[in-house]
């Protein structure tokens, strides 16, 4: 069946189609156009899409959404950006899925995958995500157009900087499931502490489903705020954390031969073990988290235990590979789409489980931080020390205060953009190194990582 029909897009979106098609996927990038896609030309501050309908129609759109004049088979609206959010509502009111809602400030883009995963493992090809980090205004209503009707599982990352905007997106979602990672210090040059985070984190469970499920931190110092957030919207609460206090807690961890970590977790009375491929704390409680959510839709617990063993980093957020270097490979460690304090910490503590000669951390700034700036980017030096780095380069203006506290003990690299991060690393790495790559998105440290790839 056809994901969407000329005539059910201009029922939804109340436009007008100039003739019948159907089309199989959905996007708003004339560059990830596919053969018998919606391309929807949105305007923007920078950019028209109406200038790339060509582009799109060359690339094998079935069909475009406008709000100007055109040849191409079209439906056509008033306003394209109103339209990709009738089209996510109606995505939405069409399908029987359970749907479950995704937020936090850290890890929410891995929970999300390991959750799909899990799900998809049991109902293969029933289950539907966003893809990448589809999570903000038009980023969530093109991941709901995107959903097939007959799906049973939908999956959806929702982000926020800014107040108010979970509000808008959780109602658009209309989650059954609302599913909080962790609250972290990001983003907090928009906001007056972490609390206020947790506060605007706290907004999915305002579109929570009757008789909906809140899934919460228990470890999280602000346990109890989210909890007093999630109770007028919830029928139903569950904790998860490394606390045994937690109703979805770890009983015992041991990190496995591979990396990884073996996990025996309790939920309620029921007892499960499993491995986790991925290494790392942090991904013990974002697999508690998983569990939680996936007992909660009813999912198959046995199953998922199997997909946490299989899954595979993702680029940016976890991702190895072994890159060439002189003599030999050196391990490469790709966080390289985003950072805050607590995430710049859980990965450096991976680095430093590794078992590796020299260990090197390529460590780009980290943005939209606000007056506290200084001090967090000053106060990676403990964790930067404990993981035993012995080289680090440090990308970027505001990485100054960490440079200045590091100084005595290690080799220490300050530069200004990754371009030249890249070109001191391929000076530096040796056979047998393992080495970190992580920084916010804007810095470009992915370049880095192409580079060393041979992708770039």
């Amino acid at each position: 069946m056809a994901l969407w029909t000329a005539s059910n897009i201009a029922a939804a979106t109340g436009g007008t189609a100039s003739t019948d098609f159907s089309v199989e996927g959905v996007t708003f990038d004339s560059r990830e156009v596919g053969p018998g896609d919606l391309f929807i030309a949105l305007k923007g501050e920078a950019s028209d899409g109406h200038r790339f309908l060509e582009q799109a129609s060359e690339r094998g759109a079935a069909g475009v959404v406008v709000s100007v004049p055109t040849t191409h088979p079209h439906v056509r609206v008033g306003d394209t950006m109103a339209a990709l959010n009738a089209l996510g509502r109606a995505a939405r009111a069409r399908t029987d899925a359970t749907v479950i809602g995704v937020t936090g400030s850290v890890g929410k883009t891995g929970t999300k995958e390991a959750l799909f995963a899990c799900l998809d493992r049991a109902h293969p090809g029933a289950a539907h995500r966003s893809v990448k980090s589809y999570n903000n205004h038009t980023g969530v209503p093109l991941s709901l157009a995107r959903m097939p009707a007959a799906t049973r599982f939908g999956v959806f990352e929702m982000g926020m900087n800014h107040e108010g905007e979970l509000a808008a997106l959780t109602r658009l979602v209309r989650p059954h499931i609302a599913l909080i990672t962790t609250i972290a210090p990001a983003h907090t040059e928009f906001f007056p502490d972490e609390s206020a985070i947790a506060d605007a984190k706290s907004e999915i469970f305002q579109g929570l489903e009757p008789c909906g499920t809140a899934i919460v931190p228990y470890d999280s110092p602000h346990r109890d705020r989210l909890l007093a957030a999630a109770r007028p919207h919830a029928a139903r609460i569950v904790t998860f954390g490394l606390d045994k206090g937690a109703d979805v807690c770890a009983i015992e961890t041991m990190r496995t031969a591979s990396g990884g970590t073996f996990v025996m977790a309790r939920l309620g009375e029921r007892e499960l073990s499993y491995t986790i491929s991925q290494p790392g704390a942090h991904w013990v409680a974002n697999s508690l988290a998983v569990l939680a959510a996936v007992d909660a839709a009813g999912g198959d617990l046995a199953l998922a235990g199997l997909a946490l063993a299989e899954l595979g980093g993702l680029p940016g957020r976890g991702a190895r590979f072994r890159a060439r270097v002189a003599g030999g490979e050196a391990l490469v460690i790709d966080e390289s789409y985003n950072a805050n304090p607590s995430s710049m910490r859980a990965t450096l503590a991976v680095l430093g489980a590794e078992q590796a000669p020299r260990k090197l951390a390529v460590l780009g700034e980290m943005r939209e931080l606000g007056a506290r700036s200084e001090a967090y980017h000053a106060a990676l030096a403990e964790p930067v020390r404990s993981a035993g780095v012995q080289s680090v380069i440090l990308v970027g203006e505001a990485m100054a205060p960490l440079a200045a506290a590091l100084e005595n003990g290690m080799e220490i690299v300050h530069v200004p953009d990754a371009a030249a991060a890249r070109d001191r690393l391929m000076t530096m790495l040796a056979p047998g190194d393992a080495v970190l790559i992580k920084g916010s998105n804007g810095v470009g440290l992915a370049k880095v990582v192409a580079a060393l790839a041979g992708t770039a």
